[in-house]
């Protein structure tokens, strides 16, 4: 918001009710820091360097008096890191919903979802960036599958000094450049053969002498007799 503007509603009333009709950080305890007159809103600059004198400061109340303001803010810091830790479980891990309803799978489901989770704070613990940004750097890295009439190959795109980077905070070894590759298949030599003779053609020389099994013999003449006379 710039010094002098306008608000848009002249009728509404003065001081803090017009500041909690705006959205934003002004309806959230920006308040303090803007005038308003004339139904304009004015930024108060004394107001803003005052407030400016604390920033970067924060203030712990405990009832334990035994503690060291150390441990007081260790202690407050691990309460956001908790909070942080389900934060992830719930966005990136995508800890719920389960689609699950054996309780041995509910457990592996939220085991693995937590093995996940240590390996996230060992990469940002390592490498001193946040796991967005360490994913979204490598998943530039891609994989690209060339297949022609020479044959196929899989070939990974080149490492940008960032991955590179990465990788050796993590002490993980960079992938091979070729990660596979597959020769044409050889031509099959096939000789030539003469045409098979099919079963139904049979020669006339075999079909006359061929005999059909289901005929029957004709009866042979009864030989002649012959008479003595």
């Amino acid at each position: 918001m710039t010094e002098g503007c306008c608000y848009p509603q002249p009728d509404v009333a003065r001081g803090a009710s017009a500041c909690r009709r705006l959205p934003g950080l002004i309806a959230r305890g920006a308040a303090r820091l803007i005038t308003e007159s004339d139904h304009k809103l004015r930024l108060d600059k004394t107001a803003i360097a005052k407030d400016a004198h604390y920033d970067g400061k924060w203030l712990i109340r405990t009832s334990d008096v035994t503690l060291t303001p150390t441990d007081l803010a260790l202690a407050y810091k691990q309460l956001f890191q908790v909070e942080r830790g389900w934060r992830d479980l719930k966005g990136s891990l995508r800890l719920r919903p389960v689609y699950h309803h054996r309780e041995d799978r509910i457990r592996s489901h939220i085991q693995l979802c937590w093995l996940a989770l240590l390996l996230i704070r060992v990469a940002e613990n390592a490498t001193g960036d946040t796991w967005r940004n360490l994913r979204h750097e490598l998943d530039r890295m891609h994989l690209v599958t060339l297949a022609t009439g020479d044959g196929r190959i899989a070939q990974r795109t080149a490492t940008t000094s960032r991955q590179r980077q990465i990788l050796t905070d993590l002490q993980i070894r960079e992938p091979a450049q070729i990660l596979d590759y597959q020769l044409p298949a050889p031509a099959e030599v096939v000789t030539a053969q003469p045409p098979a003779r099919p079963f139904a053609q049979v020669t006339p020389a075999f079909r006359a002498h061929r005999m059909p099994t289901n005929s029957v013999s004709p009866a042979r003449p009864a030989p002649a007799s012959r008479s003595r006379w």
